[in-house]
């Protein structure tokens, strides 16, 4: 059951993250980009508080690291995906 809940955050996790930096991602898109930002922001929480917690994501502490990675997992995405377009 919990894998069920963890696919629904991170699908989420992922759409919110996507849409508030300006892409348009499937659903099973969003839900990687929230599993992989979910694995980011557990890495940036462990790096920034010194806590040994490996997933967060079933508080609401958990869910706003899964955020923060995957905002910044969309940024990369977006940093290499757009291309200079000249007039």
């Amino acid at each position: 059951m919990s894998i069920i809940v963890a696919i629904i955050l991170g699908g989420l996790v992922g759409w919110i993250a996507a849409k508030m930096m300006g892409r348009d991602e499937g659903i099973l898109a969003s839900i990687v980009i929230g599993i992989i930002g979910s694995f980011l922001g557990s890495w940036l929480s462990r790096l920034f508080t010194g806590g040994n917690e490996a997933f967060l994501a079933f508080t609401w502490v958990g869910l706003f690291w899964s955020f923060i990675g995957a905002v910044i997992l969309v940024a990369i995405m977006n940093a290499f995906s757009h291309r200079s377009h000249t007039v």
